[in-house]
């Protein structure tokens, strides 16, 4: 029997998947998401081949991983050779290879992947991390710190989230699967591996293998990748493991949903839980309940529903609420959430991080195209951060969901756009959606849970930067003040920290952002700088230094102390009020107490606002003029005004607009 995947001819009536004419034997079939996909000797074979790396970079990007960057390019040349050399010597070569292999939505993508048959006929997964280190520090059974002071998930728990994910994912009617894990550090010593294994604080299961593995024993070194009882697997079966459409269990939809449910953050309150529930009719209506049935035919079928309402209306809530309820309800539609926002993103990552299988539920923004093909049910929050494309119209990813899912309900705010290539509109949704034959229902939040519950805030923020400005008069459990300088911004910010509050400064995007930094670093560079002029004799001028949020956590190399959360997380996590974030780490979420620094790229002049693009660091916006920047940082700066749940302090660089605000807020 021939055993060239190219040929295969799949099981159960299954349509193989068929390789492009003239690929390379290394090259996946189309539509697998890897970068490469054979028995092993072919693999090893091609590898030698100078356009071997070129062509992995290619489909890397067709797979739709983005654009691999230098030191993703050089781990493939430094991680794979030994590898492929380890697996040829211990007598693997037939078995399956496929490396950069990715779960469905991009969440994830495994170093290498290998597939072989048990005795008994069942498909065995291996999953290979591949490591170059020689050494680490263990901080604690989750992280580890590597030699160049990076703090990164400890390999064996990278390993046992992998191995979750098939366990969870695999459909019914799928082959069974056994999956096993290996961390492989080949460059590291027997000692040095057995150290990392033991600072993952249990056995997994989940073998670390070393340089001196990789060159020992032929039959050991089997063994310990868990191949060492493996047959090659025939084409039939590589087929079948290839045509499997990952899809979650029932169980794990459950308790994800229930975990949402039951999160405080994500409560619904008013107009929130009339929308909850007219969303949950229009459900009931055009998707089947239970684990029975499958999803409605997206042709001329099905309904999109879309929800406004502006800072604090409680869109995320109810859309978090809304994923949990359809997980429990509605799970053989293969409901997922999407948000354009990779800072959202990263906090639902984090509230469901007690399930290690969780995380395809939440794809990127960049798969939004191929879930909207495997999904019957898709919640998309911040849906104004859509990007665009070239023509006018609705954004094409947000056409292909309206084209191909059942129920789409999309949230946005029209006044949150805050980039020339991002934003759509209820109208530009509505019209699409009737071109398409599908039903369309609007709902609008009116209510504002955040800022106190107060709408005489929020109206405030409105008529300052759209309309007339007016006197700040004030509302019972809202504090609104203005700082005259940053420093008193600051202690407003530490003191409300040593309260308990969750108390974070942000700014207009003014300042660059170094986003490297040197290794051991126990600080970040502090990028932003203003300068406040003496007051009086007593209070000489000074200039006000800060740092921007962490484009990676910032642990002490000494303690293992987390020093600056990720920017993703600096709005929650430990240290993240020692920061200043911006538009891109703040919008969606909220916090108990608001600095907001107004930059030099906007001022009141003349009665009005002025833009002033040149004074932004901004590469997406810098090049407009005044007048197309305008709006942009009208609303960037009505998103930082409408961050705080309690208190929101204002301070301005220029002293026009400082007058301007001091005449309004007493």
């Amino acid at each position: 029997m021939s055993d060239d995947p190219s040929t295969t001819t799949a099981r159960d009536g299954a349509v193989p998947r068929q390789r492009a004419s003239g690929s390379t034997a290394a090259e996946p079939a189309a539509g697998l998401p890897c970068v490469a996909a054979s028995r092993v000797r072919d693999i090893a074979a091609s590898a030698g081949d100078p356009t071997f790396i070129d062509g992995c970079v290619k489909r890397y990007a067709a797979a739709g991983f983005g654009t691999p960057d230098q030191a993703e390019v050089r781990s493939w040349r430094n991680s794979w050779p030994p590898l492929l050399e380890a697996l040829v010597r211990a007598g693997l070569s037939d078995l399956q290879l496929y490396l950069e292999y990715g779960t469905p939505g991009g969440g994830r993508r495994l170093d290498a992947l290998l597939v072989g048959a048990t005795t008994d006929g069942t498909l065995r997964l291996v999953i290979v991390e591949l490591k170059q280190w020689q050494t680490c520090r263990i901080l604690d059974g989750d992280r580890v710190m590597r030699s160049d002071g990076l703090v990164t998930a400890h390999p064996i728990h990278q390993v046992a989230a992998y191995r979750s994910f098939f366990q969870h994912w695999r459909p019914e009617g799928a082959p069974g699967l056994d999956v096993r894990g290996v961390v492989v550090l080949h460059n590291a010593t027997a000692g040095e591996g057995a150290a990392l294994a033991a600072g993952a604080g249990g056995d997994v299961g989940i073998p670390v293998v070393t340089a001196e593995e990789l060159s020992g024993s032929v039959g050991a070194l089997a063994a310990l990748l868990w191949c060492g009882d493996l047959t090659a697997p025939d084409v039939g079966q590589v087929a079948a493991f290839e045509d499997i459409r990952w899809t979650p269990s029932s169980r794990l939809l459950g308790h994800v949903g229930a975990d949402l449910a039951g999160n405080r953050a994500f409560a619904l309150v008013g107009d929130q839980q009339d929308a909850f529930v007219k969303i949950r009719q229009a459900a009931a209506r055009h998707l089947p309940v239970g684990d029975e049935g499958t999803a409605a035919d997206g042709g001329g079928e099905g309904a999109v529903i879309t929800v406004s309402g502006g800072p604090g209306s409680g869109k995320t809530a109810l859309a978090v609420r809304l994923l949990g309820y359809l997980m429990r309800r509605h799970p053989t539609v293969a409901p997922r959430f999407i948000t354009p926002s990779g800072t959202l993103r990263a906090h639902l990552l984090d509230a469901t991080r007690g399930h290690l299988a969780a995380r395809e539920l939440f794809p990127s923004a960049g798969s939004m195209r191929s879930t909207a093909r495997q999904s019957g049910a898709l919640v998309i929050d911040e849906a104004q951060r859509i990007k665009r494309g070239g023509a006018p119209g609705l954004p094409p990813d947000l056409a292909v969901v309206l084209a191909h899912v059942p129920l789409a309900v999309v949230f946005l705010d029209e006044r949150q756009i805050i980039r020339p290539d991002e934003g759509t509109t209820v109208e530009e949704i509505r019209t699409a959606a009737r071109a398409l034959g599908r039903a369309h229902h609007h709902l609008e939040l009116t209510g504002s849970f955040r800022c106190s519950g107060s709408a005489a805030y929020t109206a405030w923020v409105d008529a300052l930067l759209y309309g007339t400005p007016q006197p700040w008069t004030g509302h019972a459990g809202y504090n609104l003040r203005l700082a005259d300088d940053p420093f008193q911004l600051q202690e407003g910010i530490e003191h409300a920290t040593a309260q308990g509050r969750t108390a974070r400064t942000t700014a207009g995007f003014c300042w660059r952002w170094t986003r490297t930094r040197p290794r051991g670093a126990t600080a970040l560079p502090l990028d932003i700088s203003i300068d406040v002029p003496a007051s009086h004799r007593d209070a000489p001028a000074r200039t006000w230094r800060a740092a921007w949020n962490a484009a990676t956590a910032l642990t002490d190399p000494e303690e293992g102390r987390p020093l600056a959360p990720h920017s993703q997380l600096w709005a929650s996590h430990t240290g993240g009020h020692q920061q200043i974030g911006c538009i891109y780490t703040a919008q969606g979420l909220e916090y108990h107490h608001a600095g907001v620094i107004i930059g030099p790229d906007l001022t009141w002049t003349d009665d009005r606002w002025t833009a002033h693009p040149h004074r932004s660091h901004d590469e997406a916006l810098r090049h407009l003029t005044p007048q197309q920047y305008l709006p942009y940082a009208l609303n960037t700066y009505r998103v930082l005004f409408t961050r705080g749940t309690h208190t929101t302090h204002l301070h301005t660089t220029d002293t026009d607009t400082h007058h301007m605000l001091n005449r309004l807020i007493r």
